[in-house]
């Protein structure tokens, strides 16, 4: 069983543990992020202490919602999860993370169902997310949830171009 947790500022230590894990975030390597904290090469984002509590109060002024995912039986995280508005999109986008030595043991679904039901609880219409074509076990389990691919676009990655998939899941609030 597993529960999303909405952490407290001392328990940032955490997302800072799995944002500098370059198995965990592999996926975001190679893209041209305009973030002074992210590594071209590894996909890392680098979270110190001193921006903890910036990025805390970011999330609450902007309605920005972000849980841990906790392992009931293990007693521990296992990854995080998040949607919030885009304003460049005017949509809102989520986004599921599993620790690496997690991975395909079911947690990126069962996060995702407890999302959308957040998401629907707090009246968001429409939930969106973007990654290559090549990512196909992120594409079964979104299109697992319900989304549906509904565009591509182009981006470049290690500057090659990829397609990206546009999903979508219309939320009935």
């Amino acid at each position: 069983m597993i529960s999303l947790y909405i952490p407290a500022l001392d328990d940032y230590y955490y997302e800072a543990k799995v944002n500098s894990d370059p198995k965990t975030m592999s996926y975001n390597a190679g893209y041209n992020l305009k973030d002074e904290h992210y590594h071209y090469l590894t996909g890392c984002i680098d979270f110190p202490k001193k921006c903890w509590e910036e990025k805390y109060r970011l999330r609450i002024n902007e309605k920005r919602y972000f849980a841990y995912v906790y392992d009931d039986e293990l007693k521990d995280y296992v990854g995080y999860v998040y949607y919030q508005y885009n304003k460049e999109k005017k949509a809102y986008y989520c986004g599921v993370v599993i620790e690496d030595k997690y991975r395909h043991q079911g947690y990126g679904k069962k996060a995702l169902i407890e999302l959308i039901k957040v998401a629907k609880e707090n009246h968001v219409l429409e939930l969106y997310d973007d990654f290559e074509i090549g990512r196909e076990d992120a594409l079964r389990l979104f299109k697992s949830c319900g989304f549906k691919v509904v565009g591509y676009s182009i981006a470049k990655r290690f500057n090659k171009c990829q397609k990206i998939a546009l999903l979508k899941l219309s939320l009935n609030v």
